[in-house]
C-alpha cells in the first residue's frame, strides 16, 4: 500500500468529516514562541486581570509573571543552569504554577513527581532525571528526607498550603490547606526565599526546540520513563487542542482539579489558561462540593471531568442547592466509568450542556492528540462505535499498522495505531533503545490496538498486551468495559483475561456495584447475555474497590492476583 496514497485518502476522509463550526489549523495568539514569553505578553496587555484563584487566594497576570521572575533569579542563585532537571513534588497550588514558569524561565528542565509517590517511587524519579533542586509541599518533607543523600539533592524548598488559606475562603477548603506548616532548618522556605532573593532575573530566553520537560509516563507496570519534551511540544498542544476542542478565550472562566503532576492536568492547568489568557479557578484535588461551589461563585464557563467525577456530581444530595448553568463546556476523561447517553443527558439537564470525550493521547505525545467536539448531534460519538475518540487534531495524523510486519492495514482493519504529531517527544530520557523501538522515521508506534474507520474516524481499543483472543475472536476489554458502564447499578468496571481450557481466554470482569444495589454476579451476568455477543460475555466478579494508580488508570496487573 502507497503511504502517500493512503495518508492523502485519509486526509479528504477526515476533511468531509470535520464539523463546521471547528477550526482547521492550530492558532498562535502571541505567535510561535515559548509559553513562559505568553505569560510574559499577557502580563504586559493585562496586568490586574486574574490569572489564578485558590479557594479566594488570587493571583494576577502581573503576579504570576513577577512571581516567577523571582523564582526564576531564585533557581539561577542556587546554580540551575539551563539544561538542569527540577523536581517539583506538589499537589495543585500557585506556588507549583511559580515555580513551573520559572523553570521554563530559566532554561531548566521541569521534572514533575506525584504527591502520592513513597520514598522509592521518589527515589527512583531523582536519581533517573538527575534532579538536584526540589521544591516539595511541607507535608512530603519526612518522604524528601528520607531518600535526600541517597538521591544526591543539592537544594530543597518546601512550602505550605495552609499560608495561602483565606481568613474567608470563597469556596470549600480541601485538607491539605488545614495541615499546619512544618518548620525546619534542612530545607528554604519558598515564599521567605522568593523575597530575600536579590539576585538579577536570567537574561537567558529558551528556544522551542529546546528541551523544558521530563514527564513520566504513568502506566500501570513497569518503571516509569521520562518523555522528553520540547517547549514546542507544550505550545503546539495549545494551539492545537485549545481552539478545536475548548473554544477558550481571555473571557473564559476554567477549572481544574486534575492532578498537574500528570500530562492531562499539565495542559489542562499550567498551560492552557496562560495559552489563552483565561483565569484559571484551581482545585488542589477533587471534591464535589467545593467543585459545585466553584462553579457558581467564579461562574465557571469551561472545566474538565473525569466521567466518575460528572456521576458524583450528579449523583450528590446537595447538587439541587447550586446553579452550574454558567457552564459552557464540560469536557470528560472515561477510564473507570464511560461516557454513556445517560450521563450526557443527566449532565445537559443539570447544567444546560452537553459532555464530549476529550481525546485520546500519550504521555509520549503529549496527550490531546484526537478531539470529538463537535460530533454530538444526535449522539453520534456515542452510538457510532464504543471507544470512538473522534478526529485528529489539526497537525497531527494517524495510521495503523500491522504489529508484526510494520505494513500499513486498509481502513476498518485492526492494529496498532501510530501517531505523526508536531508534540511528538524527542525520545525517552536516558533510554536510547526504547526510544528507537518506539519511534521509527517520526511516527510513534503506540503499542495500542487501534482502527481507523472508512469515514476517517479513529476507535481506540485498548492496549495490545490487553487483548483477548476468545474461541479465536478478539475481544476488547475496553469495549466490554464501556459496555458495562451503561448499567445504571455498577460503579466501575475493569475486564482482564484468564486462560481457559476450552475457549483459549475468558473475559473476567471485576465490577464495584453503587451502594444499595440488589445485583449480583448472577443477574449481571444474565444482562450481559443479553447485552454482548456470545462470546464477550465476562465472567463477572464483584469487589468492594478496583486498584488505582495516581492518575486514575486500574492497576489490572493487581487484578490479575485475583484470578
Amino acid at each position: 500500500m502507497n503511504p502517500v496514497a493512503y495518508l492523502d485518502q485519509l486526509a479528504a476522509l477526515q476533511a468531509a468529516a470535520w464539523p463546521a463550526a471547528v477550526p482547521r489549523s492550530a492558532t498562535y495568539p502571541h505567535g510561535q514562541q515559548p509559553l513562559s514569553e505568553y505569560l510574559r505578553a499577557w502580563a504586559r496587555l493585562q496586568p490586574d486581570s486574574v490569572a489564578l484563584d485558590f479557594y479566594g487566594h488570587s493571583l494576577s497576570y502581573a503576579e504570576l509573571d513577577q512571581q516567577s521572575d523571582r523564582c526564576a533569579a531564585l533557581l539561577a542563585e542556587l546554580g540551575v543552569r539551563p539544561g538542569d532537571r527540577v523536581a517539583v513534588f506538589m499537589p495543585n497550588c500557585p506556588q507549583l504554577h511559580i515555580t513551573f514558569y520559572a523553570i521554563l524561565k530559566c532554561g531548566a528542565v521541569y521534572a514533575p513527581v506525584s504527591p502520592l509517590s513513597k520514598a522509592l517511587e521518589l527515589s527512583y524519579q531523582l536519581k533517573d532525571s538527575g534532579a538536584q533542586v526540589l521544591l516539595c509541599f511541607d507535608q512530603l518533607l519526612p518522604v524528601v528526607r528520607a531518600v535526600r543523600d541517597d538521591c544526591g539533592l543539592r537544594h530543597v524548598l518546601a512550602s505550605s498550603l495552609s499560608e495561602l488559606r483565606p481568613a474567608a475562603p470563597s469556596i470549600p477548603v480541601a485538607d491539605l490547606l488545614l495541615a499546619p506548616k512544618i518548620s525546619g532548618d534542612d530545607f528554604l522556605d519558598f515564599y521567605p526565599a522568593l523575597a530575600a532573593c536579590t539576585a538579577a532575573v536570567p537574561s537567558h530566553r529558551p528556544q522551542l526546540d529546546d528541551l523544558a520537560a521530563l514527564n513520566y509516563t504513568g502506566g500501570t507496570t513497569g518503571l516509569p520513563k521520562g518523555c522528553m519534551h520540547s517547549h514546542r511540544d507544550m505550545l503546539y498542544t495549545c494551539a492545537s487542542f485549545v481552539p478545536t476542542a475548548l473554544g477558550l478565550d481571555r473571557d473564559s472562566v476554567l477549572l481544574n482539579f486534575l492532578p498537574e503532576f500528570w500530562i492531562a492536568g499539565e495542559n489542562a492547568g499550567l498551560l492552557f489558561p496562560v495559552f489563552a489568557g483565561c483565569r484559571l479557578v484551581l482545585l488542589a484535588r477533587w471534591d464535589a462540593l467545593a467543585f459545585m461551589a466553584a462553579v457558581q461563585h467564579y461562574q465557571v464557563s469551561h472545566c474538565g471531568l473525569l466521567v466518575d467525577s460528572a456521576a458524583e456530581v450528579l449523583d450528590h444530595p446537595h447538587v439541587g442547592d447550586y446553579d452550574l448553568r454558567s457552564l459552557q463546556r464540560t469536557g470528560s476523561i472515561s477510564f473507570i466509568k464511560k461516557l454513556t447517553r445517560d450521563y450526557r443527558a443527566r449532565w445537559q439537564a443539570l447544567s444546560g450542556c452537553r459532555l464530549f470525550e476529550f481525546s485520546f493521547g500519550m504521555t509520549e505525545t503529549h496527550t490531546c492528540d484526537t478531539f470529538t467536539w463537535g460530533l454530538q448531534d444526535d449522539d453520534f460519538d456515542l452510538t457510532s462505535a464504543p471507544t470512538f475518540v473522534g478526529l485528529p487534531v489539526p497537525g497531527t495524523q494517524f495510521k495503523v499498522c500491522d504489529f508484526a510486519s510494520g505494513a500499513l492495514l486498509p481502513l476498518g482493519s485492526e492494529g496498532e495505531l501510530c501517531v505523526r504529531s508536531p508534540a511528538l517527544m524527542q525520545g525517552y530520557w536516558q533510554r536510547p533503545e526504547e526510544s528507537a523501538a518506539a519511534l521509527k522515521d517520526g511516527w510513534l508506534h503506540t503499542g495500542d490496538l487501534g482502527q481507523i474507520t472508512e469515514q476517517g474516524f479513529i476507535r481506540y481499543l485498548g492496549r495490545r498486551k490487553e487483548m483477548l483472543k476468545v474461541n479465536g475472536m478478539s475481544v476488547f476489554p475496553s469495549e466490554l468495559e464501556a459496555l458495562l458502564g451503561q448499567h445504571s447499578a455498577l460503579l466501575a468496571s475493569a475486564v482482564i483475561g484468564r486462560t481457559d481450557a476450552q475457549r483459549g481466554q475468558q473475559p473476567v470482569a471485576f465490577v464495584v456495584l453503587k451502594p444499595g444495589s440488589a445485583e449480583d454476579a448472577e443477574t449481571l451476568s444474565a444482562w450481559c447475555q443479553a447485552a454482548m455477543a456470545s462470546y464477550k460475555v465476562p465472567e463477572i466478579r464483584v469487589v468492594a474497590a478496583l486498584p488505582m494508580t495516581a492518575t486514575g488508570k486500574v492497576k489490572k496487573n493487581e487484578l490479575e492476583n485475583l484470578l
